[in-house]
């Protein structure tokens, strides 16, 4: 059997501003905004060339034996990127507070890059969620 990462349901507080930062600023592809149930409204995103898509749930009630996140909660969620110079870049572009690129060395974080699997930048959208992107030697489905 096969376990698929499909959807991570991102807190926010405000659909329509988190809508317009993912895809607008942070370039991901809109797949769905609809309201699924009366009073229930599903904003999903993926980003470009991923298995798996965000979820931001509006009036949706809490799976049974789940908890419920609050908005900005949510860190250490992670994108790969093969060229991490050129994401900031394109971040940068379209407005994203990103930070430097930085690297694990002897003393801890410094900044600036050391390769594949050891250059990072973070970011987080408008409620505090955080995000990390490293870079990856090639796409995931060349790996």
């Amino acid at each position: 059997m096969h376990w698929t990462l499909e959807v991570v349901p991102v807190p926010v507080t405000d659909m329509d501003r988190a809508r317009e930062f993912y895809a607008a600023k942070v370039g991901f592809n809109l797949d769905l905004d609809d309201e699924v149930a009366p009073g229930v409204r599903i904003i999903q995103l993926t980003p470009s060339g991923s298995r798996y898509s965000i979820a931001m749930l509006q009036g949706m009630p809490a799976v049974p034996g789940t908890k419920q996140m609050s908005p900005g909660s949510l860190h250490g969620l992670q994108l790969c990127v093969t060229d991490i110079e050129a994401a900031r870049e394109e971040l940068v572009g379209r407005g994203v507070d990103v930070s430097p690129v930085r690297h694990v060395g002897e003393a801890g974080w410094i900044e600036g890059e050391d390769g594949t699997w050891n250059s990072f930048m973070t970011f987080e959208d408008p409620d505090g969620n955080g995000w990390t992107i490293q870079e990856a030697p090639s796409d995931l489905a060349e790996r």
